[in-house]
């Protein structure tokens, strides 16, 4: 696979043994930060993290990976509200200007295709952390890792996907990466019928004739499951705050349906959580969405290496 300048879609990722080799210096990276011998190689290198959108994971994680690298960070938490974008300037000055300052860019915003256009304007290479509901590569990126860290493989897998289906840009970017291990991967897609997944992620499946079922009810659906990723019903994109009061409990992973799960799958969330898991199974050994939220700092910390060494 071609060196990438930018990160923007997890479509972008086409070679299995890249992803491998990615998994491999996150695994090292993690290596040497226990072992307290991590080198410096992106001494010198600065990483402005835009983000007109909230974060904790995101955000906190790209920054320390930058700093354990031995970078700097320019950091704006509220770009919408406390950047001179509250003044009317346009995505495109701010990219060619902060550019100017910084070595990478990793920005997160609420309008789905803004990180594609950043990227087109930008000479330092940029990072989507997430533009609305559309895409999050590196948040699948580190799905993945976690899946593969946590099973011992990617493949003969049976993924129950659950929630918002709709808007939930972590799983519009991980089924592309799976369309690598086609054959040996299956989805349960479980969701309301309004926050089912967009046609054009269907048709998508049937392109990489990857086998999925779709249904409404989660009882019955996850007890076949390898994998169950639940995800957060995203308050910020409903119109209409009834339609939200009606649909964001649908789900609830708590101790009665954990019965249902066999014993070595695990439970996954990109976090944050509202009610959508219950924190009496923090503590269950197939709850991996605090360790799956720890991957992401060592995830990230290989792809900014990959990015500018």
């Amino acid at each position: 696979m071609r060196k990438l300048q930018h990160i923007i879609s997890s479509r972008q990722f086409t070679d299995r043994q890249f992803l491998q080799d990615l998994f491999l210096s996150a695994r090292h990276m993690e290596q040497d930060d226990i072992g307290r011998c991590l080198l410096h190689p992106l001494g010198g290198r600065i990483l402005a993290t835009l983000f007109y959108e909230p974060s904790t994971r995101t955000r906190f994680s790209f920054e320390a990976a930058m700093q354990k690298l031995g970078g700097g960070v320019l950091t704006a938490e509220n770009m919408r509200e406390s950047s001179s974008a509250a003044k009317g300037e346009s995505i495109s000055d701010t990219i060619r200007v902060v550019s100017g300052y910084a070595d990478v860019i990793a920005i997160r915003h609420y309008e789905e295709g803004t990180a594609a256009e950043a990227a087109r304007l930008s000479p330092v290479p940029v990072i989507n952390a997430g533009d609305g509901p559309g895409e999050h590569p590196t948040q699948a990126l580190i799905d993945l890792y976690t899946i593969q860290k946590e099973l011992g493989r990617l493949g003969g897998l049976r993924i129950a996907l659950v929630g918002d289906l709709r808007n939930g840009r972590t799983i519009h970017s991980l089924l592309p990466l799976f369309g690598l291990y086609r054959q040996d991967v299956s989805f349960d897609l479980i969701s309301p019928p309004e926050l089912k997944l967009p046609p054009k992620y269907i048709d998508m499946l049937k392109e990489m004739n990857i086998e999925y079922r779709e249904s409404d009810h989660l009882g019955g659906s996850i007890e076949s499951a390898n994998v169950v990723y639940i995800t957060r019903v995203q308050k910020e994109r409903f119109s209409d705050p009834a339609e939200y009061e009606r649909v964001k409990d649908t789900y609830i992973i708590d101790a009665a349906i954990t019965l249902q799960l066999k014993s070595d799958a695990i439970i996954m969330h990109a976090l944050p959580r509202v009610n959508e898991i219950s924190p009496e199974i923090d503590n269950d050994a197939r709850a991996a969405y605090f360790r799956q939220a720890k991957n992401g700092l060592y995830l990230r910390m290989a792809l900014l290496n990959y990015l500018l060494s």
